[in-house]
């Protein structure tokens, strides 16, 4: 792989320059090689580390929250709850994995090298072999009043409400698409919400099909009844969605579209989300194949990249389950095992057949790209509004000409939206993959030097 200087020239002359404006700045120390570092302490990452260090490799797992587990997990680990989290946990510190909490990577600037920033400051990562599994994250449509205070992603006020949030008697609305809201619609109400509906936007005949698939699958079966008798009493509407927000100073109401036409609900709380996109920026830094918004693999996780694995939601949405066998297969691939189980690559092509069915099931309907208005806002860092950016022919353009993903989340959240909505696509990551401090890039680049 090309270090940065021969892949964006103007990038090594600023690191150049800055390097000579702040000559005190020490290089980033990188101990000794690992046999495999996984980049993501959820159900993938987890899986995969363990797997690694339990076939004898010098392993280490890093994660950017102060604890593993990662969005699904992290609750579960720490509380009474969830029999395999506590179990694949217990396995990494069974197993001797080094564990690097509260490490965000930020560079990868030559093969076999990463650049994490904590804290407490830069370190260099030196491994032979490298699994990705960086997870996912929501995905938000814009409509109008979607930035109003108390609209939020509905994981995101979940995690809300795992921090402290009191919702107790707070009237909640859930809506979007996707698996994700009844749980979260069920995690609220056991936390004292008042649900007022749930709104999926997919059909009813396309979610009774799903529904009958389940039964294929006894876990995923008893899942869904769990849910259903936590959900007791809770409206759910199909073909519905949120088409505008409202409110003066915060969030006051919701105005739905559904098959009978449009409807208002008064509620303190909107929590909205139209399922998930993967975490792409470290695959696509490290040069990684995508296709169809998915890290390509093989049978045994490897990327288009020699030595580069990749587990769970950056190779397809599918569910903790399928995450947790890819981390595996991926685990034992990259700590050499000759061959991967049979038995797991069985499960695996049945987790793929249910991603499908995923897939299939909550693809977004069309009317959802027909929400915005001229003045709806779609990048909310740099408020650009749809009315800028519509008719523009493609996302470089766009951030040109209005600076739209150019600011603290740098596309995270517009990116995945105005693919959905003008098809625009969002295929380089350029270093640093995240926001980070200039004396953690002087540092990384110096150290390629030595």
């Amino acid at each position: 792989m090309p270090r940065y200087g021969e892949q964006h020239t103007p990038c090594a002359k600023l690191y150049d320059a800055l390097r000579g404006w702040n000559g005190d700045s020490d290089k980033v120390t990188a101990e000794r090689p690992f046999d495999v570092v996984v980049i993501g302490g959820g159900p993938a990452g987890l899986a995969a580390a363990a797997c690694a260090a339990e076939c004898g490799a010098r392993t280490a797992i890093v994660d950017d929250n102060p604890r593993l587990g990662g969005q699904i997990w992290r609750a579960s680990i720490e509380g009474p709850t969830n029999g395999d989290a506590k179990t694949w946990q217990a396995r990494v510190l069974r197993s001797g994995v080094q564990v690097m909490a509260g490490v965000q990577i930020v560079d990868c600037p030559e093969p076999g090298l990463i650049i994490g920033e904590s804290e407490s400051g830069s370190q260099g990562i030196r491994y032979s072999r490298l699994v990705l599994a960086t997870g996912a994250r929501e995905l938000l449509l814009p409509f109008p009043g979607w930035t109003l205070p108390n609209v939020c992603g509905a994981g995101g006020l979940q995690s809300l409400a795992k921090s402290g949030l009191n919702l107790r008697g707070k009237r909640v609305a859930v809506a979007g698409t996707g698996p994700l809201l009844l749980a979260v619609a069920s995690y609220l109400r056991q936390h004292g919400a008042e649900i007022v509906l749930i709104a999926e936007q997919t059909s009813l005949f396309k979610l009774a099909t799903f529904t009958v698939k389940l039964c294929s699958s006894s876990n995923k079966l008893r899942q869904a009844l769990t849910l259903k008798r936590e959900l007791s009493g809770i409206p759910l509407r199909t073909s519905c969605w949120p088409v505008a927000a409202r409110g003066t100073e915060t969030f006051q109401e919701v105005e739905f579209r559904g098959t009978r036409g449009k409807f208002t609900i008064a509620c303190d709380y909107l929590a909205c989300g139209f399922g998930l996109v993967p975490n792409l920026e470290l695959p696509r830094l490290l040069g990684c194949d995508v296709r169809n918004g998915f890290v390509e693999v093989d049978a045994r996780q490897e990327t288009s990249v020699k030595g580069v694995h990749c587990a769970g939601e950056p190779t397809g949405i599918g569910g903790v389950d399928a995450a947790v066998c890819e981390g595996q297969i991926a685990g034992l691939a990259a700590a050499g095992c000759p061959e991967v189980e049979e038995g797991l690559s069985k499960e695996l092509r049945h987790w793929k057949r249910f991603e499908e069915a995923l897939a299939s099931t909550f693809a977004l309907r069309p009317e959802l790209r027909e929400l915005c208005d001229a003045n709806t806002v779609v990048c909310r860092c740099e408020d650009v509004v749809y009315g800028r950016v519509h008719g523009m022919s493609n996302w470089r353009e766009a951030k040109l000409q209005t600076r739209c993903g150019m600011g603290a989340c740098q596309g995270r959240t517009c990116g995945a939206s105005t693919e959905f909505l003008f098809d625009w696509k969002t295929v380089h990551t350029r270093p640093p993959a995240f926001p980070t401090r200039v004396g953690t890039l002087i540092a990384g680049h110096a150290s390629t030097e030595e």
